[in-house]
């Protein structure tokens, strides 16, 4: 059945239990590439909870995954990720168990042939308090469901990346296990790691993660700014534009403004912009 925005719109779940333990963000931080430099000290607290674990922030986006749109009515072999916006209050805790709120705030028609684009909410609090840790604000392009003429709630607006030349660059290598180990944070879709899965999906070859490539992109900047220290980060956001293949190499170009950092993530040997619109807030 086609989906009835309305009702979409109207759709909500609350106190989902997500909990996770140290060996689950350590397999995530390894699934965004850490632990990769020989005898990195720098990464090690990211992948050894005896060096003082410390959580990548958008581990926030791994394990913030609910099923309450499940049987919604559109066509689940054509949901692609749109775009990601991760508001951290706190720092991720190496282990918690967390109560998740969820709502589709945004329906929009982008066409027969565009589809819709849905946002949806989702907030993470303590299971022993009420204060927030991070809101999550994901965009899904639903390619097989436009058509059907309504415009319902508020698309943010994408982050302008500044026209000036880039103030930092780094290089970022995607190993081609990469999808291998990433899918082991959950996301188990065969299209990431199956060629067989990946043609019947239209794609040449199996892609990475989206959120792989979100994370990849923390990494560079924790990296390039942040001197590995997760708790400068309190917002981290950006926009889908292409995929990314294991063994690729992405160059992430860098813009700062004070606390603001807008970034950009292309793949120059195919000359491709595979993250847009990014935009990072720095602690003050």
């Amino acid at each position: 059945m086609p989906i009835d925005p309305q009702h979409l719109i109207a759709l909500r779940a609350r106190g989902e239990r997500v909990a996770y333990a140290p060996r689950d963000a350590i397999l995530y931080a390894l699934g965004i590439g850490f632990g990769h430099e020989p005898g990195g000290m720098r990464e090690l607290p990211f992948v050894f909870e005896g060096a003082g674990l410390r959580v990548a922030p958008t581990f926030a986006s791994a394990i913030a995954r609910s099923r309450f749109l499940t049987g919604c009515g559109w066509d689940e072999a054509r949901i692609v990720p749109g775009s990601e916006s991760l508001t951290l209050f706190r720092p991720m805790l190496p282990e918690a168990t967390l109560l998740l709120d969820s709502e589709v705030t945004a329906v929009h028609d982008l066409g027969k042939d565009q589809g819709a684009l849905i946002m949806i909410r989702s907030t993470a609090h303590s299971a022993n308090d009420e204060h927030p840790l991070f809101t999550l604000q994901r965009g899904i392009l639903a390619q097989g469901d436009g058509g059907f003429g309504a415009t319902l709630g508020t698309v943010p607006a994408p982050h302008t990346i500044p026209a000036r030349p880039a103030d930092l660059k780094c290089e970022l290598e995607i190993r081609h296990e990469q999808a291998l180990v990433y899918r082991l944070s959950g996301e188990l879709n065969p299209v990431h790691v199956d060629a067989e899965a990946a043609r019947r999906a239209g794609l040449p070859a199996p892609v990475l993660h989206s959120l792989c490539t979100f994370g990849v992109a923390c990494r560079g900047v924790l990296e390039t700014i942040c001197e590995f220290d997760p708790t400068l980060i309190t917002s981290f956001e950006a926009r889908y534009t292409e995929n990314v293949f294991p063994g690729d190499r992405l160059l992430l170009e860098l813009w700062q403004d004070a606390n603001i950092l807008s970034f950009r993530a292309s793949v120059p040997f195919r000359t491709k912009t595979v993250l847009d619109n990014g935009r990072c807030v720095l602690a003050s």
